[in-house]
C-alpha cells in the first residue's frame, strides 16, 4: 500500500483500516499471510499515529482496538434477543437412530438430510453486529441471560470487528465457540509454569478462565480462537434455506467457519462421518467432544420444533466417556431437601476427560450393591457424557484383605432420627422422616424457597443459610421475614455480616413478598410439585386460601395433576406445622398476586398457544404471558405446528422465519391488546 494516498485523514484511516483487516483475515483465518510481519507492524502503528492525531476519527471497529480500556469490575447482563438453547445428547447406534425415526415421523417423510459438524469443546458465545460493526458479545449463560464480554472478544484476532462481503444486514447475531487450540494451550501453561502462576486443567478450562478475565489486557495475552456455528437475531432480507447456506454466508461475510458441514441422508451416513471423525480426533488442533448433527433444511426444522430447551432437528452424538481407575477411601451421605439419603464416593483424586474427580454421586444403597463397591475397592471412574462423575464398577480381582458390604446408616447422619425406605420409590431410596427438625432439610429447604427460580432472595446464599440455622435464628421460611429474627441490628453484630449486607438482605426479602403465587408454591417444596405445576396450581385456585381449601376433585381437575401430585397437596397443607409456618408468612406481609385463568370458553384467546418473539412496544414479554395467561390462552416458548398465533415485536428473529414458514398467523402488540380489550 502507498503511504499517505488520501490527503484527508479519514480517507486515510479508512484504507489503513481495509488492509488491516484483510491482512489479519488472511493471517489469522486461512494461514496465508499476504504481508511480513515488520510490514504489518508499520501500518498499524501508521494507523494508530493517524488516530492520535485525529481522536474523533477513532472507530469501535478499528483494528487497534483489539486492546483497549481499563478492566471492568464486573461482567454485566445481555438478556438473548433469542434463546441460547443446548443440544440433547445420543450416545450410541441405536439412539442415534431413534432420533433419526422421530425426525422421519415427524416430517412424514422416508429419507431427512443432515448436516454432520464437530462438537466444539469450548464456550458458546454470542456476537451481535449491526451495521456489520461488532457492538456486543455475550456468554450462554444460563440460555437466556449471559454475561456482556466484548471488551475481551475484541481482543480474539479471529473474531472480525468488521463484517466484509456484500449484502451486510443491519443486525446480525453469530452463534459459535470460543476454544483454545492445543499448541496454544501447552504454550500458555509453559508461560504460567515459568512466571510461578497457577497453570490450567485443560484448554477449555483456560479458554473460559480468558474469556471472562475483568482486564481485556490479559485476555489479549492468552491465545483464544472463535469458530462460527449458526445465527440467532438477524434482518437478513434473504433468509438462507438451510443450515449449511448459512454458514457459507458467514465465511462470506469474513466469520470463522472451521468447515461446511457433511450432508448425510440416513443414520448409517451419519454413523459413518461420526466414526471417521473419531479417528481424526486426536490429529485436530483442538478439542472435540462429539458430533453434531442437524436438519439441515430450516422449514423442516420450523416443522420439528423444540422440546423443553433444545431442538427436536438436532442432537450431540457424544464420544465414549473416558474412564480411568482410582480408588474408593470412602462413603459419605448428604441429606437433600426432602430427607433423601445420597451416597457420595470420596476417590483418590484421579484426572478423568479433562478434569480431577475428587468425589461422585453413587444414587441409592441398591446401585452400591449393583456394582458390588465396597470402601478400599479399586474403582473405574468415568466421565458420564463427559460431564457428570460417574463410579462405573468395582475392579474385584484386585482386592486385598478384609471387605465389607455398605449399608447407609438407619440413623440421618444429620440429625440422628431414624431413616426409613421411601414407599413410593419401591424402597430404593431411604429417608430422613424429621423433616420438621433436621438441620441438613432445613438448609436444602431453605436454599431451594430462596433461589432465583422460585423466591429470587438475592443475597440468601447457601452460606448465609448455613449461618442463620446454626445459630438457630431460623427454623422454617418464615423465620426469614420475620422482623423480630433478622434485623439491621441483629445481623449487623454478626462477623463480616456489617449494617449495609444486612440492609440488602432485608431490601430482597421485602421484595420477595410480592413474587408471584406460583413462585411460592414451587419455593415451598411441596413434594412432586415443579415450576409448571405451580404454574397450574396458582391459575387454578388464585390464592393460598382457595389451594388450601381444595378437595381432592379439585385438585384432580387441574391439568397435568394426578392422584400422586393432588395427594402430595393434601398431605401439605393438612398438616399442622405448614398450616402455622403458611399464617405466619401471611402474617409477615408474603401476599403473593395471582392470575386466576379465565375460564371463558368464547374468549377469542381461550387455549389458543401463543408464541412471543421481539421486543414490543409497551408491554414486557412476561406482562404480555401473563395477559394471555389470564384468558385463557397457553403461552410457549417455541413455534411448532401446534402454535396458533405469533406475537411479533421489533428485531423478531427466527421464530417469525418459522412462523411464516409454517404459514402461522402473525400479530402484533396493538392486536393483542385490541382482542384482550374486547
Amino acid at each position: 500500500m502507498q503511504d499517505n494516498l488520501f490527503n484527508d485523514p479519514r480517507e486515510q484511516i479508512a484504507q489503513l483500516s481495509d488492509t488491516l483487516r484483510r491482512y489479519e483475515q488472511a493471517y489469522y483465518m486461512h494461514d496465508s499471510p499476504l504481508v511480513s510481519d515488520a510490514e504489518y507492524d508499520r501500518l498499524f502503528k501508521q494507523l494508530q499515529s493517524l488516530e492520535a492525531e485525529h481522536p474523533h476519527l477513532l472507530s469501535h471497529d478499528s483494528p487497534t482496538q483489539r486492546v483497549g480500556g481499563q478492566a471492568v469490575a464486573a461482567f454485566s447482563q445481555v438478556t438473548h434477543a433469542l434463546p441460547m438453547l443446548s443440544l440433547g445428547n445420543v450416545f450410541d447406534e441405536a439412539e442415534l437412530k431413534a432420533f433419526d425415526a422421530r425426525c422421519k415421523e415427524g416430517l412424514k417423510t422416508d429419507t431427512v438430510e443432515y448436516g454432520a459438524e464437530l462438537k466444539f469443546d469450548g464456550l458458546a458465545l454470542s456476537l451481535r453486529y449491526e451495521n456489520g460493526s461488532l457492538v456486543q458479545a455475550a456468554t450462554r449463560g444460563d440460555g437466556a441471560v449471559g454475561e456482556d464480554v466484548t471488551h475481551n472478544v475484541k481482543t480474539i484476532r479471529n473474531v472480525p470487528l468488521k463484517l466484509i462481503g456484500n449484502g451486510v444486514p443491519s443486525v446480525l447475531e453469530v452463534r459459535g465457540e470460543v476454544l483454545m487450540m492445543r499448541n496454544d494451550f501447552a504454550g500458555l501453561n509453559k508461560r504460567q509454569a515459568a512466571n510461578e502462576e497457577k497453570k490450567f486443567v485443560n484448554p477449555r478450562n483456560a479458554a473460559a478462565g480468558s474469556l471472562r478475565q475483568l482486564d481485556p489486557k490479559i485476555t489479549a495475552q492468552r491465545p483464544l480462537t472463535f469458530f462460527a456455528y449458526g445465527i440467532g437475531q438477524h434482518s437478513l432480507s434473504a433468509i438462507p434455506n438451510s443450515h449449511s447456506e448459512t454458514l457459507a454466508l458467514l465465511a462470506h461475510y469474513g466469520l470463522p467457519v472451521y468447515q461446511l458441514p457433511t450432508l448425510c441422508a440416513s443414520a448409517e451416513e451419519l454413523l459413518a462421518v461420526y466414526a471417521e471423525i473419531g479417528l481424526q480426533r486426536d490429529r485436530l488442533p483442538f478439542d472435540i467432544d462429539g458430533v453434531v448433527y442437524k436438519v439441515n433444511n430450516y422449514a423442516q426444522q420450523a416443522v420439528l420444533g423444540f422440546v423443553s430447551r433444545a431442538p427436536r432437528w438436532a442432537v450431540a452424538h457424544k464420544f465414549p466417556a473416558q474412564e480411568m481407575q482410582t480408588t474408593l477411601l470412602a462413603i459419605d451421605v448428604q441429606v437433600g431437601r426432602t430427607g433423601v439419603l445420597t451416597p457420595v464416593a470420596r476417590l483418590e483424586p484421579v484426572f478423568v476427560g479433562g478434569v480431577t474427580v475428587t468425589n461422585a454421586t453413587l444414587h441409592n444403597e441398591t446401585e452400591i450393591h449393583r456394582k458390588q463397591l465396597m470402601v478400599g475397592d479399586t474403582v473405574i471412574v468415568r466421565r458420564a457424557g463427559d460431564v457428570i462423575p460417574e463410579v462405573v464398577q468395582s475392579v474385584t480381582h484386585l482386592r486385598e484383605g478384609d471387605y465389607r458390604p455398605y449399608t447407609l446408616p438407619r440413623l440421618c447422619p444429620a440429625c440422628g432420627a431414624a431413616t426409613e425406605q421411601d414407599i413410593e420409590n419401591e424402597g430404593v431410596q431411604i429417608r430422613c422422616g424429621n423433616a420438621l427438625n433436621c438441620p441438613a432439610q432445613l438448609k436444602q429447604g431453605l436454599w431451594h424457597f430462596a433461589q432465583r427460580r422460585a423466591m429470587d432472595i438475592d443475597g440468601l446464599g447457601d452460606k448465609i443459610i448455613d449461618l442463620f440455622v446454626d445459630l438457630g435464628w431460623v427454623h422454617d421460611v418464615a423465620d426469614l421475614f420475620d422482623p423480630a429474627v433478622l434485623n439491621v441490628e441483629r445481623m449487623s453484630n454478626l462477623d463480616r455480616f456489617g449494617e449495609k449486607s444486612a440492609s440488602n438482605l432485608l431490601a430482597a426479602l421485602e421484595a420477595a413478598k410480592m413474587r408471584p403465587l406460583a413462585r411460592l408454591l414451587y419455593g415451598l417444596g411441596i413434594r412432586h410439585v415443579g415450576e409448571s405445576t405451580a404454574r397450574d396450581l396458582a391459575s387454578t385456585f388464585g390464592s393460598l386460601d382457595a389451594l388450601h381449601s381444595a378437595s381432592l376433585e379439585a385438585l384432580l381437575a387441574v391439568p397435568d395433576v394426578g392422584t400422586v401430585v393432588a395427594q402430595s397437596v393434601l398431605d401439605y397443607f393438612a398438616k399442622p406445622a405448614a398450616q402455622a409456618m403458611l399464617a405466619r408468612l401471611q402474617s409477615f406481609g408474603v401476599a403473593p398476586p395471582a392470575q386466576v385463568a379465565s375460564q371463558n370458553t368464547a374468549h377469542p384467546l381461550f387455549g389458543k398457544t401463543v408464541v412471543i418473539t421481539g421486543t414490543l412496544p409497551t408491554l414486557g414479554r412476561d406482562e404480555a404471558g401473563d395477559k394471555l395467561r389470564a384468558v385463557g390462552a397457553k403461552v410457549a416458548g417455541s413455534v411448532s405446528k401446534n402454535t396458533h398465533f405469533l406475537l411479533a415485536g421489533d428485531a423478531a428473529g427466527s421464530k417469525l422465519d418459522k412462523a411464516k414458514a409454517l404459514g402461522i398467523e402473525v400479530v402484533d402488540e396493538k392486536w393483542l391488546l385490541s382482542i384482550l380489550a374486547s
